[in-house]
């Protein structure tokens, strides 16, 4: 297990990388950014002094690094990953998730994010739908929400029974420790926030139009029931916290701090090291002296507006 995270040699990489990449990392941010004056003044008026942007960026760099480091282990030894991402509306788990994945490779690391169930789904096996998902050897899986639907929405909104949601509650352990026993590494983040918090993002999204496709009727409905997704999440906790895959609790009033404390933890889990890797060279580009380029028809080109 990799203890700390500083990267050892020359940290001139990092610096360029912080000129060159901050961006396309200020795009990602830009979410968060683009919101009505009004809103943005009572947002920062109820929150305490972030973390400084350039202090975020370097450790979030740091961290992206180790996780680098992270999937070569994964891959060269076989590893198998879940991770499980739970939480409330708009507390950050797609936030985490985007900044996890950022420079990894996406035929190693896989985000699922499934759709409601189609009326076929609905008469299989529960996690049936859930199992082609999951990763073969050398591969990490997140899981933008998961299983675990059944214990929150689906039981709070009624679209699952009350013998259904028993029925889980048995399941779940034993559907997990399976999977453990099959070699696969089952982690679990629940995002908290708070009732303002959450009262406070919605707002934003609300009026802020890059953000509104975020607002689904089941969204808006969570600030109906809060007291009764408290009470599920409470319930799930109790049921389904075993030793072989625990919770982790990840608060997310402040998004970068649960960014970094998320993708510090995960790394603190894992007993990977640094693989080592072959030196990549560049070959002599090849040059036929007989071929000759073919002109193409202008029509092909994408306009150059910019």
């Amino acid at each position: 297990m990799t203890d700390e995270y500083d990267v050892t040699g020359d940290e001139d990489w990092l610096d360029a990388e912080l000129k060159n990449a901050l961006d396309e990392d200020y795009e990602i941010e830009l979410e968060d950014a683009v919101l009505s004056l009004e809103i943005r003044r009572i947002y920062e008026r109820a929150h305490p002094a972030s973390l400084p942007r350039a202090e975020y960026f370097r450790e979030l760099l740091r961290l992206q690094a180790e996780l680098i480091k992270l999937q070569d282990w994964v891959v060269a030894s076989g590893e198998k990953v879940v991770v499980l991402f739970e939480g409330r509306d708009s507390a950050g788990k797609g936030g985490v998730i985007k900044r996890i994945a950022q420079r990894l490779n996406p035929r190693v690391v896989r985000t699922v994010a499934l759709p409601a169930p189609s009326d076929r789904e609905k008469t299989q096996w529960y996690f049936q739908r859930y199992v082609p998902h999951l990763p073969a050897g050398g591969e990490i899986v997140l899981f933008d929400r998961s299983w675990y639907n059944r214990a929150g929405v689906e039981r709070v909104m009624g679209f699952a029974s009350e013998d259904q949601v028993e029925q889980f509650f048995k399941d779940v352990p034993e559907f997990e420790r399976m999977l453990v026993r099959s070699g696969i590494r089952v982690v679990k983040y629940w995002f908290s926030i708070t009732d303002e918090e959450q009262q406070m993002r919605f707002l934003m999204r609300i009026h802020d139009p890059l953000k509104q496709w975020k607002l689904s009727p089941m969204d808006l409905q969570s600030r109906v029931r809060w007291e009764q997704y408290t009470k599920a999440k409470e319930e799930m906790f109790d049921r389904t916290n075993i030793d072989e895959a625990p919770w982790y609790i990840v608060p997310g009033n402040d998004k970068k701090r649960a960014r970094l404390n998320c993708m510090a933890h995960l790394l603190s889990l894992m007993p990977y090291h640094e693989v080592e890797q072959e030196d990549v060279t560049l070959p002599q580009r090849v040059f036929n002296p007989e071929y000759e380029r073919a002109v193409l028809p202008p029509e092909l080109y994408v306009p150059s507006k910019y």
